[in-house]
């Protein structure tokens, strides 16, 4: 069993209403990348379903040098039509996101949420993780 210490939030960059499907995303990573599977833990499509990607005995693919003690969720959306950064979660996604981050916080207590942009020079999930999740507690040792 991993020891899970972060929940990754992340965006497909896909456009706002474009309903791109899990597989579709999975087809990217596999294919396009040539990953065994999806980068994903999670994926949360438009209307709201939350679809199980890469299984959570694995390390996601998903945050670079913060994938092994890490899950991933990603909803489908995060740009505009003009392929600049917007949080273009649709309502259902909103209340799944809430949802399965309260699961998640409650089978592994001591994993703080953080968006993919903490990590990496990027937009993504394009919307502020800690106004909406609260700051990550620090460890004593930070």
């Amino acid at each position: 069993m991993r020891t899970i210490d972060k929940i990754i939030l992340h965006c497909a960059a896909t456009k706002e209403g474009h309903d791109i499907k899990t597989e579709t995303i999975k087809s990217w990573h596999v294919k396009g990348n040539g990953w065994s599977d999806i980068g994903y833990h999670y994926v949360i499509e438009l209307d709201g379903t939350v679809k199980k990607g890469r299984p959570m005995h694995r390390s996601g693919a998903h945050t670079k040098g913060h994938n092994t003690g890490s899950i991933g969720v990603c909803y489908v959306g995060g740009i505009d039509i003009s392929k600049k950064p917007k949080d273009t979660r649709t309502e259902a996604q909103r209340t799944a996101m809430d949802e399965l981050i309260n699961e998640l916080l409650v089978e592994y207590p001591n994993a703080t949420v953080h968006g993919h942009n903490e990590f990496s020079a990027k937009a993504c999930p394009s919307f502020d993780v800690s106004k909406e999740y609260g700051a990550p507690k620090k460890s004593k040792s930070e």
